[in-house]
């Protein structure tokens, strides 16, 4: 074969090889993210979603997009997630209460895992806070408890509804410490109604997370009791933890983000792992601390673990309430 047609195979061999060759994989991500939440805008859950997806956009430089799909107590945001092609530009941020609720509240929830989606990492924690009417007298944790005793039934707490987590809190103390509350609910009108009508004395206590009273606790406004935490909080080195109290006890609720079974597992970890560099930045954790979250990253292992034990901590109670007519 002559020089000539050699060089003439060769540029064809080539032609064919760059028209032939695969695409190279481009970097994920390489357009916008999208983030199913069950919350509605300016709640809580929702102000964290976007502080933490506005970190993630200055990352990766793609926009992180929140899709907010409030209802059916979190089952219609649960269903779409799921629903969602698993490419990893679906995502969901799943708040506890989708995992740890009476059964039966809508379909598919609780959620179980695993099943129609896969943990990726925990994003925070939100521990409960117990604040108190002025115009009972307790100071402390301890000082209620001993009211409680002496006129069991008689101390009314405030819970945002009936198997919340903030009723749940609420019957662990009491399981815990051998008490009898009375348990009021404020499924209309939420915490503010519920401070509202603690400063006027018409309940006693409050339990719930620290977005909605740590205004209310600064100012003096009620009496802050403890915190349901194994430990005190940085930003408020005088209030108690409820272990304190009552050892081993413990309260959070938290977020996690998912993403649809069958997500790439390549995405699925450099998520986990952009989410781990995002989550210890100190403008993130501040920004966060001030309403009361507290970030938390971990594997999707440990956060499948995670939510696991959440379920059984709580399955003893759950199961209970479920045999109690309201």
């Amino acid at each position: 074969m002559t020089r000539s047609k050699i060089g003439a195979l060769l540029l064809v061999l080539g032609v064919c090889g760059a028209i032939c060759a695969p695409v190279a994989a481009q970097p994920y991500p390489s357009q916008p993210v999208k983030v199913i939440s069950d919350s509605s805008p300016g709640s809580a859950p929702d102000v964290i979603l976007r502080v933490v997806g506005e970190g993630l956009t200055q990352h990766w430089g793609q926009q992180v997009v929140v899709i907010n799909q409030p209802g059916a107590s979190g089952s219609r945001a649960a269903r779409a997630a799921a629903a969602a092609t698993p490419d990893g530009y679906n995502l969901f941020m799943a708040v506890s209460s989708a995992f740890v609720t009476l059964k039966g509240t809508a379909p598919g929830i609780p959620i179980e895992l695993p099943g129609d989606l896969i943990p990726i990492s925990l994003i925070a924690e939100n521990p409960m806070f117990m604040v108190a009417s002025p115009q009972l007298g307790a100071k402390s944790l301890g000082a209620l408890i001993d009211l409680a005793r002496q006129k069991p039934g008689e101390i009314s707490y405030a819970v945002s509804g009936r198997g919340r987590l903030s009723h749940l809190t609420g019957e662990l103390l009491q399981r815990r410490t051998g008490i009898k509350l009375l348990m009021v609910p404020y499924s209309s009108g939420g915490p503010a109604q519920a401070i509202s009508d603690l400063a006027g004395g018409r309940v006693h206590i409050l339990i719930e997370g620290g977005s909605a009273l740590i205004g209310s606790m600064q100012s003096g406004f009620l009496d802050s009791i403890a915190v349901a935490t194994d430990s005190r909080l940085a930003e408020f080195p005088n209030l108690p933890s409820a272990a304190e109290t009552v050892p081993g006890f413990r309260s959070v609720a938290w977020m996690a983000m998912m993403a649809p079974t069958g997500s790439p597992d390549d995405i699925m970890r450099k998520v986990n792992e952009d989410l781990r560099v995002v989550l210890s930045k100190p403008d993130i954790r501040s920004k966060l601390a001030v309403i009361g979250s507290y970030t938390r990253p971990m594997s999707a292992a440990d956060t499948a673990k995670y939510i696991q034990a959440e379920q059984q901590t709580w399955g003893v109670i759950l199961e209970d309430l479920a045999q109690t007519k309201p």
